[in-house]
Order: structure tokens, then C-alpha cells, then sequence
């Protein structure tokens, strides 16, 4: 009887002591899974900001931006286009400029980017404005961090420190034969918006 109950609360501690080191096992494998998968992630968020951030490499040099879910934007060259052909295409800005100098910004829409278009004194456009998507904006513009971009594109043309609505950002240009494009960060890993326009 001593033994057989002996023989039972041995059974007992070793099921237990398996639970426990199982449970240590799961532990731990869960405690490693975060920094794998941020890591992978961070990859992942690397290859899509180069990806994304390429597309706009060939068409910059036309004085466009390339088109992004079928939206035509592609068609639209700076210094070339008029106001009134923008509008006959993209429609009524949703938000209009507020003065000759201002931006005509058309908000973003499920899946398509965002942009703003500023013309010259003869309504040809001067400057486009790339926003990006509201929704999944790490995955689109925000993947588009500041060393994603040097070591894609190198070294910019040029830096500087621009203020707008009281916040210090950074301005990298590069140039694209008769244009530029203007990567505007509020911080090494936020990307506001990317302008296009002639040198």
C-alpha cells in the first residue's frame, strides 16, 4: 500500500514537473517569438519602403509621379499641365486652394494616396505633392523611413531644416534631370509628404 501510494505521488510529481517544464518551454518560446517577428517586420517594412520609394525613381525624371491603384496621376507632368486639365480628370479638388498660390488637396481614398497641386501665376502646375494613404500608412509612405531611403537613393543633393506650422522637419532633395524630388520628415522615421517639382 506504501509503496503503491508512493509509486502514485511520484507519478503525480513528475506529470507535474513536465507541465512545469513545458510551461517553461512555452514561456519562453513566447517571449522569443515579439523580437523575432519585430525583426522580420522591420525587414519586411524595409523591402516595402525601397520598393514603394522606386517607383517614383524613372517617372520623376518626366516631372511625374507614378500612378498608384490605376489613379491617373501618372498623367499629370509639372509644367506642363493646367489646372483645368486636373480638374477634368481628377474632378473638383476636395479641398480648393485658398489663395492663387495655394494647394489644391485631394484627400486620400481607400487604397489611393493623397495629393496636393499648386500652380504657377498661368495655372500650369508647379508642384506636386505626394500624402500617401491614411490607412496602413506604415506599410505605404511611413515604410519610407530616412535610412531606407539614403540607402536605396545614397546620398541626397541636398539637406535642410524647413519650419512648417511651428514643426522643424528635414528636407532631403534629390535630382531627377530637370526636377526634384523633396523627401519632407518630421523625424528620421516619419515621412510627411514627398514633393515633385522643377529645379
Amino acid at each position: 500500500m506504501k509503496i503503491t501510494t508512493m509509486m502514485h505521488k511520484t507519478g503525480i510529481a513528475l506529470a507535474l514537473t513536465g507541465v512545469a517544464t513545458t510551461g517553461a518551454f512555452v514561456a519562453s518560446t513566447s517571449l522569443t517569438a515579439p523580437s523575432a517577428y519585430a525583426a522580420s517586420s522591420t525587414a519586411s517594412q524595409q523591402m516595402t519602403g525601397a520598393t514603394l520609394l522606386n517607383t517614383f525613381y524613372k517617372p520623376a525624371l518626366k516631372g511625374m509621379l507614378p500612378s498608384a491603384n490605376g489613379n491617373p496621376v501618372n498623367t499629370f507632368i509639372v509644367g506642363k499641365t493646367t489646372r483645368a486639365e486636373v480638374m477634368s480628370i481628377y474632378g473638383k479638388p476636395t479641398t480648393p486652394r485658398k489663395t492663387a498660390s495655394g494647394y489644391d488637396l485631394y484627400h486620400a481614398e481607400m487604397g489611393t494616396p493623397g495629393y496636393a497641386m499648386s500652380y504657377n501665376s498661368a495655372n500650369v502646375l508647379k508642384e506636386i505633392r505626394y500624402l500617401g494613404t491614411q490607412v496602413e500608412r506604415k506599410q505605404t509612405i511611413g515604410s519610407i523611413t530616412m535610412s531606407v531611403l539614403k540607402q536605396t537613393w545614397y546620398a541626397p543633393s541636398a539637406t535642410s531644416t524647413i519650419m512648417a506650422g511651428g514643426q522643424k522637419q528635414t528636407k532631403l532633395t534629390y535630382n531627377r534631370g530637370d526636377y526634384k524630388l523633396e523627401f519632407i520628415y518630421n523625424s528620421p522615421t516619419d515621412l510627411d509628404h514627398i514633393n515633385l517639382l522643377k529645379k
